[in-house]
C-alpha cells in the first residue's frame, strides 16, 4: 500500500467504477474469494483492484482477520459513500432506459413472506396485464431488513406490516387492514365454533413467529390485551411452518387471512375471533425525499388505486 496521504494528493484521486464495485462486494461478504466468485472474476483480479484503490486513496480499507477481511474505520466511512454512488449510478442508468422506453423498465419490490401467497401475485399479475414488458425483481425479508433495503436503495418499494410511523428515512401509507383469525387443530374442542374469544385460548400452547417477525408482537399484544401471556410451545419463521405445526396438534395461533390459503394437505381449523378484533396494517413504503423512477411511479399509482377499488383476496 502506498504511503501517499490524501493531503498530498488533493483532488487528483482517480477511482474507477470497477474498483468501487469490487470494494463494495468484498466489504459486504467480508471475504475476497467469495466476492470473486459472485463477481465471476479471478481472486487475483479482485485483490489487485482493491490494492490499487487503497494506493489511490492513500489509506488501508481492509484488515485481515483469519480467512476473512474486515473494514477499517475509514473503510466503513468509504463504504457508505461508495454504496450511495453505485446506487445513484444504477438509478441514473434506469432513468435513461425508462426515458427511452418506460414500458421496459424494472421494479424492485420487497415484501414479507406472509404476503407472497396472495397479495403480491395478485397485484403484479394485474399490473402486467396493462404493462406486460415491465420486469420485476423481488426480495423477501423481515420487518427491519425491508426498511433497510428501502433506505439502502436495494428495493424501490416495499410492502411492510405494520407501516412504520417514526422513521424519517422512509415514507409510506397504509394500503390495507387485514383481520387475524384463530387457527386450531382440527380435533380441538373449539374447532367447529363460528367464533370464539381469545381468552378461551389462554391455557393453550401457542405456535408463534420467531422474534423479529412483525406478526409475533401483534399476537403477543392481543393476548396481553385479553388478559393473559401466551405460553410459547414452538416458534417458526414461515406461515407454512406455523400452520403445519398447528395442524399437527402442537398448539394454536393467530394468522392473517392472506396466510390461510390452502397450500398443503395439512391445514388447521380457522375460527373467527369475536373479541378482541385483531388486525394488522399493511403499508407501502419508499425512500423519503427520493424521486421515484417513472416505471416505479406508474406502479405505485396503480397499486394505490387497485388495492382501494379492485383487490379482492377471496
Amino acid at each position: 500500500m502506498s504511503n501517499r496521504g490524501s493531503s498530498s494528493r488533493g483532488c487528483d484521486v482517480e477511482v474507477e467504477l470497477r474498483q468501487l464495485q469490487y470494494f463494495v462486494k468484498v466489504a459486504r461478504l467480508q471475504h475476497v474469494t467469495r466476492a470473486a466468485e459472485e463477481l465471476h472474476v479471478a481472486q487475483s483480479a479482485v485483490s489487485r483492484q482493491i490494492h490499487r484503490l487503497e494506493e489511490e486513496l492513500g489509506v488501508r480499507l481492509f484488515m485481515q482477520k483469519g480467512r476473512n477481511v474486515h473494514l477499517t474505520p475509514v473503510g466503513q466511512l468509504f463504504l457508505r459513500r461508495a454504496e450511495t454512488l453505485l446506487t445513484d449510478l444504477e438509478r441514473s442508468v434506469m432513468e435513461i432506459r425508462e426515458f427511452l422506453d418506460p414500458e421496459a423498465g424494472e421494479i424492485r419490490l420487497g415484501f414479507p413472506h406472509s404476503l407472497g401467497y396472495q397479495l403480491v401475485p395478485h397485484v403484479v399479475a394485474a399490473f402486467r396485464k396493462k404493462h406486460p414488458n415491465v420486469k420485476f425483481r423481488f426480495r423477501q425479508g423481515m420487518y427491519a431488513s425491508l426498511i433497510r433495503d428501502v433506505i439502502d436503495g436495494e428495493v424501490d418499494l416495499a410492502f411492510i406490516s405494520p407501516n412504520p410511523e417514526h422513521n424519517d428515512q422512509v415514507t409510506g401509507e397504509v394500503v390495507l387492514t387485514e383481520e387475524l383469525f384463530a387457527i386450531l387443530p382440527d380435533n380441538h374442542p373449539l374447532a367447529l365454533e363460528d367464533s370464539i374469544e381469545l381468552t378461551q385460548l389462554k391455557d393453550e400452547p401457542f405456535v408463534l413467529f420467531s422474534p423479529g417477525y412483525s406478526l409475533r408482537p401483534i399476537v403477543w399484544d392481543a393476548c396481553r390485551d385479553a388478559g393473559f401471556t401466551p405460553k410459547i410451545a414452538f416458534e417458526g419463521e414461515e406461515t407454512d411452518t406455523i400452520r403445519g405445526l398447528v395442524a399437527a396438534g402442537m398448539g394454536v395461533s393467530l394468522l392473517p387471512e392472506m396466510a390461510l390459503y390452502k397450500t398443503s394437505t395439512m391445514m388447521p381449523a380457522v375460527v373467527k375471533l369475536s373479541r378482541p378484533f385483531v388486525t394488522r396494517t399493511i403499508g407501502l413504503i419508499r425512500r423519503s425525499n427520493d424521486k421515484m423512477p417513472a416505471v416505479v411511479q406508474m406502479f405505485y399509482t396503480f397499486l394505490l388505486n387497485y388495492l382501494k377499488y379492485e383487490y379482492n383476496p377471496r
